[in-house]
């Protein structure tokens, strides 16, 4: 097999043209294909070979390397001495766009040194054949990479170098490389490809950080992209697997570096800050007092005042996650440069100083979108000298100093949708936060919490409250006929209320709100509940507000759906969006890299999935969900914000449930029925997140299906696979410790266990991410839609502001929202988070698409799968121009494209990204 004979011996040999054998045919089961690719090499003439391939190879013939590889090597006889050949490294580097000064100087000094010897070295290991003394793979002589003080200077997105390797004949199959970095500076190694060897190229993906030998002294160790299941390691290779995985679990010890690859656990100690005082004090989230998922390990010291809490690192200094998942280039350009940090460092406090009133008018409102936010005049030069974010779309030549917002989607196409009530229900099925939404079973609902605590169970919602709304059906009737559903955060926020109303300018209600199924299959709000802590008079501890009568009904209405929505902003951010996307996929991700093989066919399929996600994770406890930052100052519950999604966490998740079948059924969306194209009913059929997430779901489950049936034919092997089950275990017992003993978690023993798990945390990290996270300036970017805060309560007629309330509404309900400085920052933040980055990869795309696993048959079904989302596509695009379905078409109604796959850079209100990206 070894075909690149580069001996000149006799005149059967042919110098001029090679041929090469490709391992990897698609008429081949997995394991045969390792058995043709484990075949050890020997020589024979290429004219005998010809032969040879004619007669057994469909794969195509591939065309030598270049003729100046192709030299003599003197040789004896071969029986007697082994034949010494070259084979070559084709070794891609991706530069750096933008360098500080330091960083260039270092790069000449590297260029300069590399011509003295400090160079790249690289060494290829045999997967398959052992030296004879060492017992340990057979590994070839160092090779340094050429050229690379030539290149120093070229401007490339991408460089590519070569080395070239002398290897013995019966070197066996490359199955590994390592790779020692002599300069000062780090480089990242896209990709390595070993060309010369006859079963053609081999390719090495690597897309990861090579540090210097002098502050990471051992070798760098990078596997081909053909998978091996840890008992299907080739000899070779099975002492580097083992090595190159405790690398990565460290040894729990010491301060991470920026430059660390090192995967670890700690609970959530670094939201606090109680150096500065008893304000920045948080509770520790994780462990038995507030169980809560584990993040990634920076192992920083503790604070000096609270030994259990650990220090801060306050930006712009950068938060620690393993250098291969902190952002690359682009996308730290685009985000921290342009995006969060400008936002939170040069604009915020541009705006705090400039802006001490409140919202007096929806002219003010309006304003941010038409003429912009007047900054104090003098500000407007040092404005134009900040990198803004991109929702800022012009700074005006102008002496007042004009900062512009993009208008949000919401009132793109009609200014007043936001106050219908067909709007506010059909954002419960087609907006931000669509999966909240639940069948209604029981009338009047009843409360779960403990009354001895909390209070009554029982509800203030009355049959003659809602009678009137049922187009001539009884309650029981409309529950029969499954015509009432419900948004219910009574049991969410009751517990936090006396907490949250006592903070400076936060009110809130417990709120419940009840939906009626019209005939045309659109919601329409019947009631709406709010509910005051049983501490307060019994007279206002629960109030029923009902559709509007009169002006006055209607004002007040209007500020019951405005706090229905700011629970809703709440429950959204704190526990769908955060908890449930980001911080229940870390600890997955986190035992992915620490017990999952880089050649293990499980890591490859979910490698694009953990995309960037422990990065942005750490930048949100950074910036978003620390004391005072911007979750607490935007959103209602305050400083208590962290505790209403860890409450949510000890009381309602469940990874069993988080599938969206498993989601839709739980919440009496949908009902099991085989007739079905996807085997379920849905009981609202125009629910559009419903009916373009099951499509993506089941093409995601089919693709899961067909990877696992591959590797795992039978259940024995999957049982016996230690790494996954190590990988497994260590997520639910290290990563979610403190739920690990719930009786919920599915088990991990069939190939079908495994398609649900796998696909259910694909759906997450892509799908339901995506439902969630990029709708939020579109549809919250106008404050009084979605307002994350209000500062008042509902007056009643013995109040005292009730008065100010009959005099002037419009003045009472802008009171409520947020200040302008409130809303500015929120709109700000929000922005960002619905922003896609340039390098984005969206579901049914990969990098290095070809390569990244060396199964072509993976490869071809990954092409099927990329296939299917772009049918879903252009379904999704059908179902936004059919004017059946009202809750995404219709004059001024947004179309619901936040699970269509693909996007362009920027807010675009679509788009599903691989992975939690932001």
């Amino acid at each position: 097999m070894m075909g690149c004979s580069l001996i000149e011996k006799s005149s059967s040999f042919v110098s001029s043209s090679k041929l090469f054998l490709n391992c990897t045919g698609n008429n081949t089961t997995f394991q045969q294909k390792q058995k043709l690719f484990l075949v050890n090499p020997f020589l024979v003439s290429l004219e005998q070979k010809r032969v040879h391939l004619k007669q057994v190879c469909k794969a195509p013939v591939v065309s030598a390397i270049s003729e100046d590889l192709i030299k003599a090597v003197p040789a004896a006889d071969q029986n007697k001495k082994e034949v010494k050949f070259k084979v070559r490294a084709a070794v891609t580097v991706r530069n750096k766009k933008n360098e500080d000064f330091k960083e260039t100087l270092v790069k000449h000094l590297d260029a300069f040194t590399d011509r003295l010897g400090m160079n790249i070295v690289l060494e290829l290991i045999s997967s398959t054949e052992e030296h004879p003394k060492t017992k340990g793979p057979k590994i070839s002589r160092e090779a340094v990479l050429k050229d690379w003080s030539k290149k120093a200077n070229v401007k490339a997105e991408r460089v590519h170098y070569t080395a070239e390797f002398i290897v013995d004949s019966n070197f066996g199959v490359p199955g590994a490389i390592t790779v020692t970095n002599k300069h000062q500076k780090e480089f990242f190694l896209e990709s390595i490809t070993i060309e010369g060897f006859a079963c053609g190229p081999v390719h090495f993906p690597c897309n990861s950080w090579v540090q210097s030998k002098k502050h990471h002294p051992e070798k760098r160790i990078f596997f081909s992209n053909q998978p091996y299941l840890p008992s299907e390691t080739p000899k070779g290779l099975r002492a580097l697997r083992e090595k190159e995985l405790r690398d990565l679990r460290g040894n729990g010890q010491g301060v991470r570096k920026l430059s660390d690859r090192i995967y670890d656990f700690d609970v959530y100690n670094d939201l606090g800050n109680p150096d500065k005082g008893i304000d920045f004090v948080r509770p520790m989230l994780g462990g038995e007092k507030i169980p809560y998922p584990r993040r990634c390990r920076t192992g920083r010291l503790p604070t000096e005042t609270d030994m259990q809490a650990e220090s801060r690192i306050e930006k712009p200094l950068p938060m620690y996650a393993p250098r291969d998942e902190q952002f690359e280039e682009t996308k730290k350009n685009d985000f921290a440069a342009g995006r969060l940090r400008a936002v939170l460092h040069n604009l915020l406090p541009l705006l705090k100083a400039s802006i001490s009133s409140d919202i007096n008018s929806f002219a003010d409102i309006d304003g941010l979108y038409k003429e912009g936010l007047l900054l104090k005049l003098g500000l407007h030069e040092e404005m134009k000298n900040l990198r803004l974010p991109k929702m800022v779309t012009e700074i005006q030549e102008s002496s007042e100093g004009l900062l512009k917002y993009d208008t949000p989607k919401i009132v793109s196409k009609d200014k007043f949708a936001w106050l219908r009530d067909d709007e506010f229900a059909r954002q419960a099925l087609a907006g931000v936060n669509p999966v909240n939404i639940e069948r209604l079973t029981t009338f009047p609902p009843v409360s779960k919490l403990d009354p001895e605590v909390y209070g009554p169970q029982e509800s203030a919602l009355k049959e003659e409250h809602i009678i009137g709304q049922l187009n001539g059906m009884t309650v029981q009737q409309a529950l029969n006929e499954n015509k009432l559903f419900i948004v219910d955060y009574h049991d969410v926020y009751l517990p936090f209320l006396d907490r949250i109303n006592a903070l400076d300018g936060r009110k809130s209600y417990a709120t419940r709100t009840i939906f009626f199924l019209t005939p045309c299959g659109t919601l329409k709000p019947i009631a709406i509940e709010l509910s005051l802590p049983h501490t307060v008079p019994r007279s206002r501890a629960k109030r029923v507000v009902t559709p509007p009568v009169d002006a006055t009904t209607n004002w007040i209405w209007q500020l019951a759906k405005a706090h229905v929505c700011s629970n809703d902003a709440g429950v959204h951010q704190l526990v769908n969006h955060w908890l449930r996307t980001h911080a229940c996929l870390e600890p997955f991700i986190l035992a992915a890299h620490r017990q999952l093989s880089a050649m293990h066919p499980i890591f490859k399929l979910l490698d694009p999935h953990m995309r960037y996600t422990l990065e942005i994770n750490a930048l949100a406890r950074q910036s978003l969900l620390s004391a005072d930052g911007v979750i607490e100052s935007c959103f209602t519950p305050g400083r208590y914000c962290m505790e209403i999604s860890a409450a949510a966490y000890r009381s309602h998740w469940r990874f069993d449930k988080e599938s969206l079948p498993a989601d839709l059924i739980r919440r009496g969306l949908a009902v099991p029925d085989p007739t079905q194209p996807h085997g379920l009913k849905l009981l609202i059929e125009d629910y559009p997140y419903a009916s373009d997430g099951l499509p993506i779901w089941y093409a995601i489950e089919n693709w899961v299906r067909t990877y696992v049936n591959r590797y795992y034919p039978n259940s024995s092997i999957i049982c016996n696979d230690r790494e996954l089950q190590s990988w497994y275990h260590e997520s639910i017992h290290v990563g979610h410790a403190d739920v690990s003993h719930k009786d919920w978690w599915p088990p991990l023993k069939t190939g079908d266990d495994l398609v649900s798990i796998l696909t259910t945390l694909i759906w997450l990290a892509s799908a339901q991410h995506a439902a969630l996270n990029f709708g939020q300036y579109p549809y919250g970017g106008y404050v009084p839609n979605r307002p994350p805060l209000l500062r008042r309560l509902i007056p009643g007629e013995n109040d005292p502001e009730y008065a100010n309330f009959i005099a002037d509404p419009q003045k009472y309900f802008l009171s409520a929202l947020p200040s302008l400085l409130q809303a500015t920052k929120f709109m700000a933040v929000v922005d960002t988070l619905s922003t896609h980055s340039p390098d984005e990869e969206y579901l049914g795309e990969r990098h290095q698409p070809s390569i990244w696993s060396g199964d072509a048959e993976m490869i071809e079904a990954f092409y099927e799968f990329s296939a299917e989302m772009r049918r879903i596509e252009k379904e999704i695009n059908k179902r936004n121009a059919d004017p059946s379905l009202r809750n995404r078409c219709g004059a001024g109604v947004l179309p619901y494209e936040l699970l269509a796959p693909s996007s362009d850079p920027g807010v675009t209100c679509r788009g599903v990204p691989n992975s939690v990206t932001i």
